[in-house]
């Protein structure tokens, strides 16, 4: 996940595949699993050597002043905020469970105020204020001039304030407005329960200070063209930037960078004459023994580029790209020439106890779950862009990606629209270099087609990149939308037909690329719809049907090439009003812990076997009074082996295979066993998987509760002491081999020695949440040394875990 420089440079270098294993838990499980870095080219990135930049960056994640709900007399300079909380970036200004969420706890106006005194080396400079998200309308004052607002929380914005710096102390104050208010994708005269999530406010992702020369570049989008063919290249667009005329020409140089080697470079000399913006295009040619980027390999280059004026220090602009070719057809998507069929979830960015407001390496994990764990090759970003931390790691991953801009069923009146039209602009500009992105989404969310609005949105993500397909999701009352201009036709398809509950798609429309961007959710299956909470603690059969449906959709929809393919609803629970037990939606294969349900199983299972061997239960081994007959009839276990034998007590019961004739289409179909018993004297159970002859796996499991156990887990084995970084310590009740025991109560207390901070409910009760949990364990800023960390359950007894707080490096100057 996030190292030092990761963090501290807010990931616009890649970190080295050798320092991503040796920082992060998930590294050594990426090499085990075989879900890697492939390819060298993070390595080769962080490689590059130092180019002179002018462009420094002070980051401003640390020291903020929290004062709480908004007080006018607190953006003055002189106000006095020694009673102000201190705190880091990211950052929510209400305090949360992981549950029970109410909208009024943050529905108001909030203060942060940051002192800084400009650091000497930005003497001469232009200096700009840049934040990479805040919750709501942020409108900033610096040393008492209110800068410009902006309204969204979801994209960055950036505002030049040379002009209102001193020398000494300068005061930022940041008022938070998070009154629900007229832009995407707040706005419906229906309030808060409108919309499918929850928006908690604050600045919930970093800032920094920028200082730049008088010219430089502000923007570059490396565009690779004719990837597949010999003559491919690099169709660069340059945006400089100018406070004045230059009284000479500049020199640009753009070079492609594969580590140390310079794979190809091109020169312009230029005038400006007048200030402002400048635009002009270079172009790369001659690129030989390029690797492609893949989902398989991921192979990443860097573009820098490098501005010379006379008078001042060079200016040097670094962005990441990849070499890939997607495209969709009516017969499916390609990637590099090859059908792909397209196979993920999507994705909210709430997560317990912080809303949107988790730093880098948590934000990174996510697409480690979905890529490495869940073995998805696409991720919808639904409904709004998210975290560079998140997409950063889909590119280092190989994890395709659709972005959309935020928005969910409403749209408003112009002064709304012209926001959702800024929205799709400011999302293509901060993503285009990004090789994991294959969609702009560019509609609002299973909204009216508003034909006029869409041209609009479609137009402006076109100005700005030609190279990707442009879509937006539909729900069924679109199903046949006429005065649709998109690439592609994305639909959500909860439709099923009958009392059983089966999964039932549509089938693709004639005549464009088709794709499902949503399916099962917790919609489909019998009975009324949205009414299936797949809740660790409910109901065993609704939690079974779960797994089942989503493999019954990605089964058709690989029945028939004109699927593109399914990105299932959803990956993870979140918190929501709508269809939500106390204020968390359940439709996740994994809980707001991400740690995996049952429900997950389908998706564990669905990869080659010479990279992992899965055998994966879809089901309890338990025979306490929800299950007094344990799993029951017809139970599938998951598994990519070729056969199963199941033992029960270590004597043979079943041997079992594949269901090839219900699931025709997986390349992993679910295996069927009757496990309807006496389970009086607690009958062990062992699988073991085979492949040909040769067993690869065994499990067991232990309906015995005489032997469970309580079991800890963090993620991450050493941090950063910058008061940002935090791991995810999970805990479960667990039978004797580790398998967690559902159903458990008792309540998990933490006990923290050392430079740490617990972010969770403490005490945590399991009962509510079916037996497992997390709590957060955040660094303080500038304490270095040894964390530990006590867990005790209140009949289990304790476990401890240490972790270490590393010294935080110094940013670099870019």
């Amino acid at each position: 996940m996030s190292n030092p420089k990761s963090t501290l440079r807010l990931n616009r270098t890649a970190i080295s595949r050798r320092e991503f294993v040796q920082t992060s838990a998930i590294g050594a499980l990426a090499l085990a699993s075989g879900c890697t870095f492939t390819g060298g080219g993070p390595d080769r990135v962080k490689s590059s050597p130092p180019l002179g930049a002018a462009q420094r960056v002070f980051p401003l994640d640390q020291d903020w002043l929290f004062g709480g709900k908004f007080d006018a007399a607190a953006i003055a300079p002189d106000f006095d905020d020694t009673r102000f909380t201190r705190i880091t970036l990211p950052h929510t200004v209400a305090h949360l469970s992981w549950q029970n969420w109410n909208p009024a706890d943050w529905q108001d106006i909030w203060i942060y105020r940051r002192h800084f005194t400009l650091p000497n080396e930005f003497q001469g400079l232009r200096v700009f204020l840049e934040f990479d998200g805040v919750m709501g309308k942020a409108t900033p004052t610096l040393n008492g001039r209110e800068l410009p607002a902006h309204v969204g929380g979801y994209l960055p914005f950036r505002l030049e304030i040379t002009a209102w710096l001193k020398e000494g102390d300068n005061v930022l104050a940041v008022a938070v407005d998070d009154h629900w208010q007229n832009f995407p994708p707040d706005g419906s005269p229906r309030g808060t329960d409108s919309i499918d999530l929850f928006e908690p406010g604050g600045i919930i992702r970093g800032a920094r200070l920028i200082a730049t020369p008088a010219i430089f570049i502000a923007d570059v989008f490396a565009k690779p063209v004719k990837v597949l063919a010999a003559d491919r290249r690099v169709e660069i667009a340059c945006t400089l930037d100018a406070a004045a005329a230059a009284a000479q020409p500049v020199k640009l140089r753009t070079e492609l960078r594969d580590g140390d080697r310079v794979v190809a470079h091109t020169e312009q000399v230029l005038s400006i004459t007048q200030p402002g913006s400048i635009e002009t295009k270079l172009e790369l040619t001659d690129l030989r023994d390029l690797k492609l980027w893949d989902v398989e390999t991921p192979q990443l280059y860097q573009v820098v580029t490098t501005l010379e004026s006379p008078g001042q220090l060079p200016h040097v602009h670094r962005t990441r790209i990849g070499f890939r070719d997607a495209r969709f057809k009516e017969d499916g998507f390609y990637l590099n020439g090859r059908r792909l069929q397209l196979f993920g979830l999507n994705r909210h960015e709430l997560f317990p106890y912080v809303g949107f407001a988790m730093p880098a390496r948590t934000q990174r994990r996510d697409a480690y779950i979905l890529r490495c764990e869940f073995n998805c090759n696409v991720v919808r970003c639904s409904h709004y862009p998210q975290s560079p931390a998140f997409l950063d790691a889909c590119d280092e991953l190989g994890l395709l990606v659709w972005e959309e801009l935020p928005g969910w069923h409403y749209i408003g009146n112009e002064e709304w629209q012209a926001v959702a039209v800024r929205n799709v602009q400011e999302m293509v500009r901060r993503d285009r270099n990004r090789p994991s992105i294959i969609l702009w989404g560019v509609r609002i969310n299973e909204s009216a087609n508003d034909v006029a609005l869409y041209q609009r949105t479609t137009a402006a993500a076109r100005a700005l990149d030609d190279s990707r397909a442009i879509s937006g999701a539909m729900d069924g009352s679109h199903y046949s939308t006429k005065d649709w201009a998109e690439d592609v036709f994305a639909y959500n398809d909860y439709y099923h037909p009958g009392p059983s509950g089966e999964v039932q798609l549509r089938p693709p429309l004639p005549g464009q690329p088709y794709l499902l961007t949503e399916a099962v959710g917790q919609i489909v299956g019998p009975g009324p719809g949205s009414t299936h909470k797949y809740r660790r603690a409910g109901d065993p059969e609704v939690q079974r049907r779960q797994a089942i449906y989503h493999a019954q959709a990605h089964d058709q929809a690989a029945s028939d090439p004109r699927f593109t393919g399914v990105i299932a609803w959803c990956g993870f629970d979140y918190g929501s009003p709508s269809n939500s037990f106390s204020g968390v939606k359940c439709p996740g294969v994994a809980d707001i812990f991400r740690i995996p349900k049952i429900g997950a199983s389908f998706y564990q299972a669905q990869i080659d076997p010479k990279v992992r061997v899965v055998i994966q239960p879809n089901f309890y081994w338990d025979f306490g009074l929800e299950t007094p007959r344990g799993p029951g009839r017809h139970v599938a276990i998951f598994s990519n082996c070729e056969r199963l034998e199941v033992l029960l007590d270590g004597r043979p019961y079943a041997s079992l295979q594949p269901d090839s004739v219900k699931f025709p289409h997986l390349k992993y179909p679910p295996f069927f066993v009757d496990l309807d018993l006496d389970g009086s004297d607690h009958p062990e159970l062992r699988v073991d998987g085979y492949v040909g002859d040769r067993r690869v796996l065994s499990r067991s499991f232990s309906s015995d509760p005489a032997f469970d156990q309580f079991v800890v887990a963090v993620d991450d084995p050493s941090l950063i002491a910058d008061g940002i970084d935090s791991t995810r310590l999970s805990f479960k009740v667990a039978d004797r081999f580790g398998n967690e025991r559902p159903y458990v109560k008792g309540e998990v207390s933490l006990r923290l020695e050392g430079p740490g901070i617990v972010v969770g409910d403490n005490p945590f009760s399991l009962e509510v949440s079916g037996g497992v949990g997390a709590f957060w364990i955040k660094t303080v800023p500038n304490k270095s040394g040894r964390i530990v960390v006590t867990a005790s359950h209140s009949a289990l007894g304790s476990k401890s875990i240490t972790i270490g707080a590393q010294a935080a490096v110094s940013p670099a100057t870019e």
